[in-house]
């Protein structure tokens, strides 16, 4: 019952994703913020009589420190320990929402940057400059060749080279 009530709840909603029918992620924030984090919760047989499997150890969340992961991880802990016995996930998920900034308040955001920076050393830091593609250039007489070839609107006239069939079979 929980399962459907997910689904209908967060269909069409690209923050969360349905693993399996008892493990979920949901991504609290947007992609691109640095304080954006990902929650997945998975259900043992026992649930919600016993506490879900809550994890943090997505790729998503490389960038955050240990320390937070765990603290984020006690408050949730708290969260299920109140709701103990009922269907829980959407409440972990809306709490994790609506409490985001205080979790990630300790968060440096510079992380993803510095992770950047370590790449890109022994390149300068110049932005890349736009090359223009250069255009062949052409002599005058090239120019007047090509012109009396074409046609007014530049194009070729049809069959320009097509081999001449008739002044052919009249030598022959």
């Amino acid at each position: 019952m929980e399962l459907e009530a997910l689904r209908s709840i967060y269909e069409g909603d690209l923050c969360f994703r349905e693993l399996s029918p008892v493990s979920f992620q949901y991504r609290i924030g947007e992609s691109g913020d640095p304080k954006a984090f990902l929650i997945e919760v998975s259900w043992p047989e026992t649930y919600p009589q016993t506490a879900p499997v809550i994890s943090m150890d997505a790729f998503f969340n490389n960038t955050i420190s240990s320390a937070i992961k765990q603290s984020i991880l006690d408050k949730l802990m708290v969260e299920v320990e109140a709701n103990l016995g009922t269907a829980m996930t959407y409440t972990l998920f809306e709490y994790a929402k609506d409490n985001k900034e205080v979790f990630m308040e300790n968060q440096p955001v510079n992380t993803v940057t510095s992770v950047s920076n370590s790449i890109s050393i022994g390149t300068p830091d110049v932005p890349p400059s736009k090359k223009k593609e250069k255009k062949e250039q052409l002599s005058k007489t090239q120019k007047r060749k090509l012109a009396d070839k074409t046609d007014n609107k530049g194009e070729l006239p049809r069959g320009w080279n097509w081999v001449d069939v008739i002044k052919q079979t009249l030598l022959r």
